[in-house]
């Protein structure tokens, strides 16, 4: 009886415990060469600013393409492009929202 509690609460908390970059971003980023914050400052780098940046990563998640990889060639020909997004649109909004406030640097740095 207590295994199978345990068991339930276990599966609780992974399912509303995580939020929804944690659980669908981390999660399979974990698996790469490239820390999931590397990806991010390349955006920074090439978009600049908030909106510049959820707009690119937007449209690539929803539409992965060689054009749209701020990935290097060899990186992209090594792991490939990933597929379309599964999220919703508003689960990808939430998600990269949380993306950004865990690396955003502007009132960071001092």
């Amino acid at each position: 009886m207590v295994k199978h509690f345990v068991i339930v609460l276990l599966s609780v908390n992974f399912l509303w415990g995580t939020n929804v970059y944690e659980k669908n971003c981390v999660s399979c980023h974990n698996t790469l060469p490239v820390s999931i914050d590397k990806y991010f400052y390349r955006y920074l780098l090439k978009y600049s600013s908030k909106t510049n940046v959820k707009a690119a990563m937007i449209n690539y998640l929803n539409i992965p393409t060689q054009q749209h990889t701020i990935m290097p060639d060899a990186f992209i020909n090594r792991f490939g492009i990933k597929k379309p997004t599964t999220l919703s649109a508003v689960q990808l909004d939430k998600a990269i929202d949380i993306y950004w406030k865990k690396y955003k640097i502007f009132g960071k740095l001092k």
